[in-house]
């Protein structure tokens, strides 16, 4: 008997707690709960998706890059939820949540351009969402996988910036090259020399490249604030 297809829906969002002004949540689907984090910002304000690795996560590479970037984001009016699948390794179904995350900043939380950013799988992960929701700005992949990156040529006209170590063990820099191959304009690749997968080794040259890259595309006016 084949299974009956089932429609990912939003059901409710839980507040666990909030620590240092982030709000720990769970959003609660019909298929399950996603732990989140979120790093408010103002009403109407751009925000960022970040979603892990095969392993799902909510901290990202080096040391804890997703919630070191969300909170200089967070300082320059930038929102960020950092997002743990349901059922981590699942392409189709990481793709899903991080749709459902995406809908959830820009239909009850009010802000408007989303990014997103992954690391690893979590490369493939983004350009799949990003080229399939018209919700989302930019897209962000470091030290992508290949597999799962068809859509890569559908992200445009969105942005899409890739990163990548020359010196990755687990993925070969060759990855982000044919990504960026396949993609379209508007399209950036920079490649880090010496750094590894996690991109530990060239962490401060990458949080600062992927910070302004992303205040760029989200259109934030820095010099206000």
């Amino acid at each position: 008997m084949a299974q009956q297809q089932v429609e990912l829906t939003l059901e409710s969002v839980t507040l666990h707690l909030t620590i240092d002004g982030v709000e720990e949540l769970t959003l609660n689907t019909n298929a399950g709960g996603m732990p989140a984090r979120l790093h408010p910002g103002p009403a109407a304000a751009p925000a960022v998706v970040w979603v892990g690795g095969s392993g799902g996560g909510l901290d990202g590479p080096a040391w804890g890059m997703y919630p070191r970037l969300a909170g200089q984001l967070a300082a320059q009016g930038v929102a960020s939820l950092r997002l743990h699948y349901r059922h981590p390794n699942e392409l189709e179904n990481c793709v899903i949540d991080t749709l459902i995350a995406v809908e959830y900043l820009v239909q009850q939380r009010g802000y408007q351009a989303v990014a997103l950013v992954g690391h690893s799988f979590g490369g493939a992960v983004v350009i799949a969402a990003g080229a399939l929701s018209n919700r989302v700005a930019a897209v962000v992949a470091m030290s992508s996988q290949t597999y799962g990156t068809d859509l890569a040529p559908r992200v445009s006209p969105r942005p899409l910036l890739l990163v990548h170590g020359e010196a990755d063990e687990i993925l070969s820099d060759a990855c982000s090259r044919n990504i960026y191959t396949r993609a379209q304009e508007p399209k950036e690749l920079r490649l880090y020399p010496g750094c590894r997968h996690g991109l530990d080794e060239c962490r401060e040259q990458v949080d600062a490249d992927v910070v302004a890259w992303l205040l760029k595309h989200l259109t934030v006016d820095t010099g206000t604030r």
